[in-house]
């Protein structure tokens, strides 16, 4: 989905969120944390919910963001930095990079491009560092409704393909990664019309080579 389309939605639908972040960035913090990570990027940020968690949290942040109708709502604070482009140009800091969190934004691409998303992350990861993604599984009610574009990928809204992703459609993505763990998990969400709902998303923690950032991480609850 383009810039446009995002700056339509943040524009009618403001904070649309909220800012409460999703249950998996206390997940991938908490693996962050025993990865002695010190700075973190988000790619497809929005308005800063995200960010603003791993700040909070004593991290330096830096969220790349195609719309810039949602980093006009984003709250400037000096320990995040805020970059306006596609996921798929992320900026360039080749290996400088302790940690990707990543939340729903993978599952919105077709699968050339969902390939193009996790090489430029792996570009931009230190060795040893730690990328957590969540996406939407197969167990997701709209699963399957729509047209099947692509394996896994339905067009349920024109011009709106969204991928479902198995554990082993996750696992391949992640190729070349150390995968450290998978699972899934209920995340609710109340925004727009569709009212208090709960999105069952898969997610994955893996690591860059070998592991420089700490030897043991917990496994994620």
């Amino acid at each position: 989905m383009t810039g446009s389309y995002w700056d339509q939605r943040f524009k009618a639908g403001g904070r649309i969120w909220g800012d409460r972040p999703s249950v998996t960035a206390g997940m991938a913090e908490k693996a962050f944390r025993a990865g002695d990570v010190k700075n973190v990027l988000v790619p497809g940020a929005g308005y800063g919910r995200h960010t603003d968690f791993f700040a909070d949290h004593g991290y330096t942040v830096t969220g790349v963001e195609v719309s810039s109708e949602a980093l006009a709502l984003a709250r400037r604070r000096p320990d995040v930095t805020y970059h306006l482009g596609s996921v798929l140009e992320l900026p360039s800091d080749v290996g400088g990079y302790d940690a990707v969190y990543c939340f729903n934004v993978l599952h919105l691409f077709r699968a050339p491009d969902r390939v193009r998303f996790i090489e430029k992350t792996r570009e931009e990861l230190r060795d040893g560092g730690l990328a957590f993604f969540s996406a939407f599984s197969e167990e997701e009610p709209q699963f399957g409704r729509g047209q099947e574009v692509e394996p896994g990928t339905f067009e349920s809204k024109p011009g709106r393909p969204v991928h479902f992703f198995t554990d082993q459609d996750l696992r391949e993505t992640f190729r070349g990664f150390d995968v450290i763990e998978t699972g899934l998990v209920d995340d609710p969400e109340n925004h727009g019309k569709e009212g208090p709902h709960t999105h069952r998303l898969r997610w994955i923690l893996v690591r860059k080579g070998e592991a420089r950032l700490g030897r043991h991480l917990p496994s994620v609850p």
